[in-house]
């Protein structure tokens, strides 16, 4: 049977809930959120657990807070802040009111640079923070790999560490005030003693209380406070007598905002944080030293450090390997590598010398040498493919996240820190420990300070939770003989705050409490971490707890490569039985969302653009990939997976296939929405809007036969507006206009027989724009090129209709009637692509379908074989430029800069590189690619009325501004069809660059 989706006893009645709820709509701004689907979408982080909330607000000021803090009092309610939702351990997840802070508390203010601070909201987001700041040559340096999602409350709750905390330090080292919220209203400014003078009486009270605990407690202390400098168990109640390495406050002061830095929210809510900064680096250089084991690695790098490197990051070969597999990371792994290495690390030195850090380089080249390695050293001087290799790393967590099978990494023991001279040892033991328990680990992180992000591999539905215990309590041995701490970085949270009194003894771990008590009386604030906690392995809490299983359904798609299993020894999977799949295989495709919340992210990219525009974890992939499992599990009800709920949750879905790319775990949302669609539209039917949409293939004919008639819509005074009343157009938009001078009508082709290349011409550029087609077969042949031009094969039972790749079809979740367009394709390409003769197409979304959908859709080896030769115009140029058989000449073009938009679907199969190799060779024209999201057409989404605001806010996201910023004389480029109808009528159809053209009608132009 299917499991609830609470699963932790209730703090509260439902009566409570509903007094919150209302009482919460008449007195805050912000966004008030207790339907059973978004709590079950904050059910969630990026650990093991699942804890349905109370409610959920999204604050819109501090009032807001104040006073949600101020009704959970009276109704006896737990609160739990919240950034990111990023957290490894179940820090933030809890059965209480979850603040969110993420969307609106995310100011940035109060800039010092004398006094080197800065003063940020809880919300603000660290990559954010470092954007806004590199103008004035400074950053926060605490670089944790979540960077572009992560907020600095959080980081300040869970006191995260980053990449170069041998240098910088971690997060206590780096807050200098906090201005904070306690449960019972009190406010304060936490600090050292210049920032807290004339406390209330509360105050006073409490630092006095904190003083007197410290005092007592001075010998335990320094008896059980492991003295490395990544440890973040417990309370810091060392800060009043330092037992790590690096010291807290320079003047050896206590300063007590580092109470709360690392107390997870258990003690007070950051209204304020002002944080340290460091001038930003003006030169780095990277060694990346090969090893050809693992336990080189981890025993060398005592002596690599002795060289001041800023960071010393590993990477093993279960993590090369994997981010080899990701066509996005291949070929920047790739040129770190010298051979085939266990492990890698990256060794960074930083500072204000260019030639000092090439010297620190050069030193670790002749270190390696002395080591016995000489020859091992990639160096790496140049910032791009630095910058390109930290972002692999970065990509860490959610690389090993991306194995297929029930077995996952599991975050529970990842960050134990052990002194270095100890390093080698301790890992070596535990890989010992995983093979005693029939499973692996994957390493990577921080070998500078000695924690090792590590993961053995459980199935957490099936005897998971006892190998995760036994484990557990082998590695606790370890760390304790090697005077390490348990949690080094990731904090205690639901995984690890049963051991904070394992690591700090009784004495402490009642002091612990006492300060819990002191600032938090009511225990509101979190509970159940750091203190008075439960058991890691309550099996009720798990994401996956007893009796998980999900529905069957008959689906569109094979799910079935995903439903594989896995050896947690080896790590290979193996191909589903003979059972069958529905669909399990779709299930486990959802479950590859870790909740890292990768997609969160702001910068360069696709992902997600939902997300951008409204910053709603409803219009997220987390949140809806979280959403679908929820249904799929039946948390959500019977029937939810076809309910009003899923499709609003859809509903922002652009299906730019973003996330197939850039989510390094490949969760693919635009696929999971055709599956969705199919099975909504076999219930409920489609609207008319829906219908002409998807079958415009088949009536296309008739409307190029009468275009006048068919394009009334927009000539026809009120035409537009009754569309939208009737139909749902969007009368703020005009509709492709159709022409009777379609290319197939006038096109003349080679045989068959002696073609050496296919043209495959989509519906678009055949009706629409029928200049784009006429201008690729130009260059094709111009090239020298015998161009067929693909029509449906002699068997077709429909001969003189066009081929059509089922795009249409798939966005309204007609399947069965892509399957049929598919099938006429494959039948009609067959032929050519048996011989190895290469299909060109002009249109990303309809030639790359070919590519992703027909492989899914049950067509057989055929589809395999279309697949393998289908080419974009623009990729097939550069394949044969590349192999030194293209022959075009080129000359130049009035213009001298272009600005190129790549469509979402070219950005996620890697295709948008080769439209830039092959404008590099038309002389002397310079192309600067603009790094934006989707357009926001999205096919049909932006002439639909109900999105079309949504669909221009995306496009102002980043394209729009780029293009108005350009000099008019810049040639503006994109191939997608909606990608150009969106730049016409976002800058204004009569405006310089307000026509962006295909690339093949540039380069028709520059033949001579």
């Amino acid at each position: 049977m299917n499991v609830p989706l609470t699963r932790q006893p209730h703090l509260h009645s439902a009566a409570d809930m509903k007094e919150l709820a209302a009482r919460l709509q008449l007195e805050v701004e912000g966004e008030v959120l207790f339907d059973k689907v978004s709590r079950g979408r904050y059910a969630t982080d990026a650990s093991i657990y699942q804890i349905e909330p109370v409610g959920v607000l999204i604050p819109k000021s501090i009032d807001d807070v104040r006073a949600a803090l101020s009704l959970c009092r009276q109704l006896g309610i737990p609160v739990l802040a919240r950034g990111g939702g990023t957290s490894q351990c179940g820090q933030t997840v809890g059965a209480a009111l979850v603040i969110d802070n993420s969307k609106y508390l995310n100011h940035i203010g109060d800039l010092d640079l004398d006094a080197m601070t800065v003063t940020v909201e809880p919300g603000t987001v660290l990559d954010h923070l470092n954007t806004w700041l590199k103008p004035h040559g400074v950053w926060f340096p605490v670089d944790v790999s979540t960077a572009a999602q992560c907020t600095l409350g959080g980081m300040t709750g869970n006191n995260s560490c980053g990449s170069r905390s041998i240098a910088y330090g971690n997060m206590v080292h780096n807050v200098h005030s906090i201005d904070a919220l306690l449960s019972d209203g009190t406010e304060a400014i936490f600090g050292d003693k210049t920032q807290m003078r004339n406390p209330s009486p509360r105050i006073t009270e409490l630092v006095s209380r904190l003083y007197a605990i410290a005092e007592r407690e001075r010998e335990q202390i320094e008896i059980r406070v492991p003295s490395v400098m990544r440890r973040v168990g417990g309370y810091n109640l060392d800060i009043f007598h330092p037992q790590s390495p690096r010291p807290y406050t320079s003047d050896g002061g206590v300063n007590l905002a580092h109470m709360l830095v690392g107390s997870e929210g258990t003690l007070a809510y950051s209204k304020k944080i002002t944080l340290k900064l460091a001038p930003l680096p003006a030169n780095k250089t990277l060694g990346v030293v090969n090893f050809p084991t693992f336990y080189q690695a981890m025993d060398l790098t005592r002596h690599i450090v002795k060289l001041d490197p800023c960071a010393v990051e590993l990477v093993d070969r279960t993590m090369i390997e994997l981010a080899r597999s990701n066509p996005a990371f291949k070929p920047v792994i790739d040129q770190a590598l010298i051979g085939a290495p266990e492990a890698i690390l990256l060794v960074e030195f930083a500072g204000e010398s260019k030639a000092e850090q090439l010297r620190k380089l050069a030193e670790l080249v002749e270190l390696m040498g002395d080591l016995g390695l000489a020859g091992s050293v990639v160096e790496m001087s140049d910032v791009a493919s630095q910058k390109a290799l930290w972002e692999v790393r970065k990509a860490g967590l959610n690389i090993m996240m991306s194995m297929r099978g029930d077995g996952k990494p599991v975050s529970f023991i990842e960050d134990c820190a052990v002194p270095l001279e100890h390093l080698a040892e301790y890992t070596s033991k535990l890989t010992e420990v995983f093979q005693r328990h029939g499973t692996r680990g994957t390493w990577y992180a921080h070998a500078s300070v000695g924690t090792l992000h590590v993961r053995p591999i459980l199935d957490m539905r099936a005897g998971g939770a006892e190998k995760m215990r036994a484990i557990a309590q082998e590695a606790s041995e370890m760390v304790r003989q090697y005077k390490g701490a348990f949690s080094g970085e990731h904090g205690d949270g639901l995984v690890r705050s049963e051991w904070v009194s394992w690591q700090f003894g009784p004495r402490l771990t009642k002091a612990f409490e006492e300060i819990k008590d002191i600032f938090d009386p009511d225990g509101l604030m979190n509970p159940g971490k750091i203190v008075r906690c439960g058991r890691m392995d309550d099996k009720s809490l798990f994401r996956y707890a007893p009796g998980y299983k999900t529905i069957s359904f008959k689906p569109a798609l094979d799910w079935s490569v995903w439903n594989v299993s896995n050896d947690p020894s080896t790590g290979t999977t193996t191909p589903p039985g003979t059972g069958g799949d529905p669909t399990h295989g779709f299930a486990k495709a959802v479950d590859m969302c870790n909740n890292n919340g990768h997609c969160r992210k702001f910068d360069a990219g696709t992902m997600c653009p939902s997300y951008r525009i409204t910053r709603d974890e409803q219009h997220l992939t987390r949140g809806r990939a979280n959403t679908l499992r929820l249904a799929l599990s039946g948390q959500l009800g019977p029937d939810a997976f076809t309910s009003d709920e899923m499709r609003a949750t859809l509903d922002l879905c652009v299906s730019c296939k973003g996330c197939k790319r850039d989510c390094p775990t490949g969760v693919d949302m635009a696929k999971m929405k055709v599956e969705f669609l199919y099975q909504w539209q076999g219930k409920y039917g489609l609207k008319l809007k829906d219908k002409l949409i998807a079958t415009l293939p088949r009536w296309a004919p008739w409307a190029a036969r009468f275009p006048f008639l068919f394009n009334l819509r927009d000539t026809l005074p009120g035409a537009a507006a009754l569309s939208e009343r009737y139909l749902g157009f969007s009368a703020k938009r005009s509709l492709p206009t159709w022409r009777d001078d379609t290319f197939l009508k006038q096109a003349s082709a080679t045989d068959a027989q002696t073609a050496n290349v296919v043209l495959f011409v989509d519906t678009f550029n055949n009706y629409f724009e029928s200049e784009n087609a006429i201008a690729a077969y130009k260059v094709l042949q111009a090239a020298g090129y015998r161009v067929h031009i693909a029509g449906p094969s002699s068997t077709d039972a429909n001969p003189k209709r066009p081929l059509c790749c089922g795009r249409t079809y798939l966005s309204a979740g007609m399947v069965d009637q892509a399957k049929q367009e598919a099938r006429r394709v494959v039948e009609a390409l067959q032929p050519f692509v048996s011989h190895g003769i290469p299909v060109v197409g002009l249109e990303p979304s309809c030639l790359l379908t070919l590519r992703d959908e027909f492989l899914v859709m049950g067509l057989g080896d055929d589809a395999q074989l279309v697949a393998r030769n289908a080419f974009l115009f623009e990729e097939f140029l550069a394949h044969e430029h590349e192999a030194g058989r293209l022959n075009l000449k080129l000359g130049p073009l009035p213009e001298k800069r272009a600005l190129l938009h790549g469509h979402c679907h070219q950005k996620a199969f890697d295709a948008v590189k080769p439209i830039q190799q092959v404008l590099a060779l038309i002389p002397d024209l310079t192309t600067e690619l603009i790094e934006s999201s989707c357009c926001g057409m999205a096919g049909s989404f932006g002439y639909e009325a109900n999105h079309y605001e949504a669909s221009m806010q995306m496009a102002e996201l980043s394209l729009l501004p780029a293009i108005r910023k350009a000099e008019p004389d810049t040639l503006l480029i994109a191939d997608g069809t909606s990608c150009r109808h969106q730049i016409s009528h976002g800058i204004g159809h009569g405006e310089s660059n307000s026509h962006a053209v295909h690339v093949a009608c540039v380069l028709a132009r520059a033949l001579v």
